[in-house]
This record gives C-alpha cells, structure tokens and sequence, in this order.
C-alpha cells in the first residue's frame, strides 16, 4: 500500500522533507492500475462544428482581434496620457521626417516617397497594431534591401539615352525614367510584401520569426550597417559612382569610391563632416542626460533646417556642385495599382523582406511588452504590417518595419499608446502637403550624415563577439557567417545562407549530443555523470546510459554508438566472443587426436592466456610418462583467437528523461539493439519515458513482439531496483 509524507523540518534552518514509499512501477502496472484516459466523446464533425460556429460573442472577439484600437481607445484616460502622447508624438515626428527623407536614399527612390512611407503605414498600425510603443515607417535595412532590389531590376545601364540633337556627345542617364522604374519596384515588391505578411498572419504563421534567433539578426544588421555606410560614402564625399547590387557589391562599391576619390567635392566633404560631428554630440548628450532633459535634443531636424538654410543661402547646388534632395512634389499622389508584371522576379525577395520586417518589428515590440506589462500578438502584428505595406502601396510607398530609433524616442519621451504614432505621421503630413518644398535645397551629404550616425547601435554589435565567445561558440559562428555571408553576397542571399546554416548548427546538436553514464548518489535518489562528479557511483551490473537529444533517422546510428562505447558493452563482440569459444569447445571435442593449443587474448586489458583442452592436458600427461606419439608431434599447432573480455554487466538502463521524440527508424534501431543485447543476456529497459513519447511509440506499434510495456518505467529508480531484483533470482 503507498503511503506518502510531506514533512516540514522545525529547527533553525527548517528544510522540506519529501519522502515517499510506494512499489516499483512499470509501464504495465501503471496503465492497468493506475492511469485510465479519458474517453473522448466528441466526433470530428462535431469538433469542426464548435470551431467554425458563429456567435455574437466570437464575433465581437474577431473584430476586438482585428482592430486592437477598439481595445483600449474607448477607455483612453484624456487627462492621464494626451499630453505626454502629443509631445512623444511631436518628438517622434521631428526625427521621422529626416529618416524618411534620408531612408529613401537608401531604398534609391526621391526622397518624397520616404515621406509618403512614413506617413501612410503609421497611420494605418494606429488601427491594426497590438504594441503601443514601437514607431513603424522607414528602416536602414528594410530600405536597403529594397534598394538592392531595385538597382538590381532598373540599373543606370538601361537609360541611357543618346541626345535629341544628334550629336556626337556620348549618351546620358535618363535620370526621370530611372526613378519612375525604380519606383514601379519598389511599389510592387511592398505589394507583394504586404500580401506575404498578410497571409501568414491569417494562417498563424507568426512563429517564422524564431528561425531568425538573435545572434543571426544581429550578425545580419551589422552587416547591413556596413552596406548603408558603403552605400552613403558617395554622397559624403560628393562623388559619382554607379550603385551596384547582389554577390561582393559592397567591394565593388568601394573600390569605386577609392578610384573617384580624387574628384572628392571638398564642399560637400565638410558640410558633411561638419554634421556627423554635431549629430554624434548631440546623440552622446542625449545618451547621457536623458534623465534630466525632458525631450531628447532633435539633432536630426536641426541638422536638416540649419543644412537647407546654408544651402539655400550660399547657392550650393549652383556654386559648389553640392548635390541636394531637389524637386519635392507638393500634396500627396492619388491612389494607383501596381504595376503587377513586374511580380515574378520579386518573389523570393519579397519573402526576405517580409521576415525580416517582421523579425525587426515583433522582437522590438516585445521588448517594449515586457518593459510596460502587456503583451503583443505576433500574428496580429503580421496581419497589421501587411496591411500597412499593402494597403500603403497603392500610394507610391516602400516597406516599412518598426524603426529601433524612433521606437525609442517615443516610449523615452512618455508615450504611452499609437496616438503618439498618429500625430507623428501628422506631422510628416503637414510637410507633405504645405511645406515640402522648403527641403528642395536640403543637401545629400546631411541626409547621409544621418544615416550614419543613427547606424551606431548597430555598429556596437561587435561587441557580442567577445561575449559570444566566453558563451556559446555555435552562437558565435552564427553570428560571423550571417555577418561574412551578407557582407559578401548581400543581404538577400547573405540571409538564406544565415538561416540554412542557423538550421544547420540545429542538426549539429542533434548529431553530436552530450552522453553520460549515470551513477546514483547516495542518499538522494539522484542519479548523475560518473565522470563529472565524485559522489556518483553506478550500481555493479547494470549501466544507465543518458544522451540528451531525440531519436530520429539522423542521428540514431550514433545514438547506438555512444551507447556501446559509453557501457562498455558491445553485444556483436560478446556474439562473437561466444561463437568462437563455442567454435573451439567443438573443435577440440571433435579433434581428440590432435588438440589445438588455442591462445585467448582479451582485447582491453592486453593479456595472454593459454587456455588448454582436457585432451590437451592428457597429452601433457603422456609426454610426462616417456609417452609422446607420432600424432602429438605432428599436430602441436597453436591458433590464436581475440575475444572481447567477459562482460559482468546485467543491464543496461536508457534514461529518456530528455528524448522528446522519436521516429520509425528511431524505435526500429532501438528494438533491434535491445534484441541483440538479449541474444547476449544483457537485459536493456527504459525509464523516465514521458507519456507524449509513449503515446509515440504505441502509434509506431513498438510493444509487440519480444517488446512489452513491463520494460518501460517512470524513473530511473525504478528501473535499478527492478533489474537489482531480478538479478538476484
């Protein structure tokens, strides 16, 4: 009968006690006794019925789910929050304006639709989002990417024209024409983008994020920081360079840098590295002080007014040959389709895309989650940047993702929901429609001033490496290769070849797991590495094998392997063994005449014995005598034969504490090990088997045969005690 108490110790230092006394369980006692599942009476047609049925109630839950705004808007506290939510979103607005001006440098798109990008898609995640603080519009990467896209679709080479007039002048860049396609990508690969996001969202697919882990995003973003630094150093410097796109573009960039250097614009140059210098002061200030300032400093903005009234002052663009933003439309576009032939060559792009805005957007979000106590959907979050990037196209914008930036900005600055996001988007709306052309003279030097600048952070994930290092070089050697890989073949193949190797150090981990042979420590009931600690010591007889991986087809030979070099029990060896020495016990009954002098040597411990016949023995007996025949002298042969050293070993026990699964080749290759092992009398059982892994091995049909439910048991207590008892008899 079990009997069980839990005691409490009442001294100075009161320790829980747990002592329990109970039979030795098996697998069949357990499902015969103790355990009944529970029937389940429903049908699938009724299953499908209560999953699809409709009512007001889930239908109110859909659209709360659809649309978070009406979650929280109708009990939004005016006096507590309006205020700091319109100065977080005047904050926020002020540093947007100049990142989409700047980020759609980098998309290689005018500079006008960066602001249509921030403006649409803020406007529409105030309604479709789930987190409160993260501020969604252009991002360095995301625009990179796209501008690799285009380049890579419209490049220089197809516009240029000859002149009207005929002359022998040699051809020049359609610049309009060049734009208006590249604009026709980047419209259509958000498009698509947007439908990507979309139906992974409908389809809960927000997990697709995890394959990017952390060390991958990392090494791939700094990477994409030396992209967008590579990508600015023209406009820095004020010199002409095609923009290349795909495998080694950002050598090829450089080097055309390094090649044009000599035609540096020195105007350009110091208005540029006049504004680096003050936009890194202002950030360290800012850093520094954002306790005490109640808004950060907006160097960006002051950086873009200061820049566009020395320009405009001075006449760079006549005077100086500095290159300026140019013609900003005033109003917004009318809403137009796509341009949809374009679509088949974007495909795999638009996938890239598409994750990686998620990536970017729902770990930021969650980090702002966990900071303010609620919590984010990552489908919703898909659903809402696919509507935002879908819907926005048909306005003439790029991708968006949530920028780290500005996210920042607006939660330092005390916003507390997407109101702040919305008057943000204002603000870049009042410049759209009003004041947009006052920027025309905004130099290109400032704009990539900023990019820069704001790339800093990311520049600082060098210093994972080192961490990295002391950590987890797997990590590590994720992090290089998706840094090397996007840095050499660009950011789209960059990222397949992450994500594939990413998957590979999974594989890796399953091939080469920790295996341990398990001692007990007195005392405790815990069982413990022989080989890492003193106090674990294994039970004579029996083996208890721990590898901490599943069995499946790819790594269960090896599993079988570590299992025999592990105990130290090879049952073909011992087969072997025992099929000579059955051989020779033959052999010597049947050549009574000549016996063989057979010379056993174990294979561990190196030593050599003579293991003689009784026939043998009698012929020793006769040489003695002064007997020795013709035959004896004739056949004193000797045969050496290696034989694995008699194993003391009983049983051998597979602690499957950490196996989570296992496949048809898996129980294949572990039914026939111990069928072998039983040819040799080594009994082999299993313990700690989670009832999920038995459910598996019930479908795979693994108890039938020699194989039964009284060899599995729920500890690995159990199991010793049950091969103890039965050794005994």
């Amino acid at each position: 009968m079990e009997q069980e108490e839990v005691a409490a110790r009442q001294d100075a230092d009161p320790q829980l006690m747990f002592r329990i006394e109970r039979p030795v369980y098996d697998e069949s006692f357990i499902r015969s006794k103790l355990l009944n599942r529970k029937e389940n009476s429903t049908t699938l047609r009724e299953r499908l019925t209560q999953q699809f049925r409709c009512s007001s109630k889930r239908a109110k839950a859909a659209a709360l789910s659809f649309l978070p705004i009406l979650t929280w808007l109708p009990s939004y506290p005016v006096k507590q929050y309006l205020f700091s939510d319109v100065v977080s979103g005047l904050s926020t607005g002020v540093v947007q304006l100049p990142q989409g001006l700047a980020y759609a440098m980098l998309a290689a798109v005018p500079p006008v639709y960066g602001l249509y990008s921030s403006f649409y898609p803020v406007l529409l995640y105030t309604f479709f989002g789930t987190s409160r603080h993260i501020s969604v519009g252009t991002f360095a990467v995301i625009s990179l990417m796209i501008g690799g896209v285009a380049v890579r679709e419209a490049p220089d080479s197809m516009f240029y024209v000859l002149p009207a007039n005929g002359s022998n002048m040699s051809a020049v860049l359609d610049v309009e024409a060049r734009d208006a396609r590249r604009v026709q990508v980047a419209v259509v690969l958000t498009t698509l983008v947007g439908i990507i996001q979309i139906v992974l969202g409908l389809l809960r697919f927000g997990f697709v994020a995890i394959y990017l882990t952390e060390p991958l995003v990392r090494g791939f973003t700094t990477a994409a920081a030396v992209h967008v630094v590579v990508s600015q150093l023209k406009y820095l410097l004020g010199v002409k360079t095609p923009r290349f796109s795909g495998p080694l573009s950002a050598i090829y960039s450089v080097i055309e840098v390094l090649g044009h250097i000599t035609s540096t614009n020195i105007t350009t140059l110091i208005l540029g590295l006049v504004c680096l210098v003050f936009l890194y002061v202002v950030k360290d200030l800012n850093e520094r002080f954002k306790k005490k300032l109640p808004i950060p400093i907006p160097g960006e903005i002051i950086v873009v007014i200061v820049s566009t009234g020395i320009s405009y002052g001075l006449s760079l663009a006549e005077d100086y040959k500095v290159d300026v933003v140019g013609k900003i439309p005033t109003g917004l576009l009318p809403p137009a389709a796509p341009e949809f032939s374009l679509l088949p060559s974007l495909i795999t792009d638009s996938f890239a895309v598409a994750i990686v805005g998620f990536s970017m957007g729902i770990s930021l979000a969650k980090i702002f989650a966990l900071k303010h106590g609620y919590s984010v959907d990552g489908n919703q979050e898909l659903i809402a940047l696919g509507l935002c990037n879908f819907i926005s196209s048909f306005f003439k914008t790029f991708t968006i993702t949530c920028s780290m930036s500005r996210s920042l900005v607006q939660e330092s600055t005390g916003g507390k929901t997407q109101i702040a996001g919305l008057l943000a988007s204002l603000v870049v709306l009042l410049v759209v429609v009003a004041i947009g052309f006052v920027f025309q003279p905004l130099p290109q030097t400032a704009l990539a001033a900023i990019i820069m600048v704001n790339l800093l952070g990311m520049f600082k994930q060098f210093r994972d490496i080192p961490t990295l290092w002391r950590t987890s070089k797997i990590e590590l050697a994720i992090w290089l290769v998706a840094f090397v890989a996007s840095v050499l073949l660009g950011l789209d193949y960059g990222l397949l070849v992450a994500i594939s190797f990413a998957i590979l150090t999974v594989i890796y981990r399953t091939q080469s797991p920790k295996t341990a042979t398990l001692g007990h420590v007195p005392g405790t009931g815990l069982y413990c590495d022989v080989d890492e600690y003193e106090e674990a010591a294994e039970y004579e007889g029996i083996k208890i094998f721990h590898s901490n991986s599943s069995i499946y087809f790819a790594n269960s030979d090896l599993y079988l392997n570590a299992l025999k070099e592990k105990t130290g029990v090879n049952p073909e060896h011992l087969q072997a063994a025992r099929k000579a020495r059955n051989k020779q016990r033959v052999k010597a009954n049947s050549n009574y005449n000549s016996p063989p002098k057979i010379c056993v040597k174990y294979k561990k411990e190196g030593v050599t014995h003579e293991v003689l016949s009784y026939n043998h023995m009698e012929g020793e007996e006769e040489q003695r005598n002064g007997r020795l025949g013709d035959r004896h002298m004739e056949s004193n042969s000797e045969e050496t034969v290696f034989l694995e050293h008699p194993s003391t070993v009983h049983s051998i026990i597979l602690d499957w504490t950490p196996v989570s699964f296992i496949d048809t080749v898996g129980a294949k290759a572990i039914k026939q090990v111990i069928k072998e092992y039983a040819a040799v009398d080594v009994r082999v059982v299993i313990a700690s088997c989670s009832r999920s892994l038995l459910a598996d091995l019930d479908t795979l049909q693994f108890f039938t045969g020699v194989m039964t439910t009284d060899m599995v048991f729920p500890t690995v207590h159990d199991a010793v005690l049950h091969c103890q008892q039965s050794n005994s008899h």
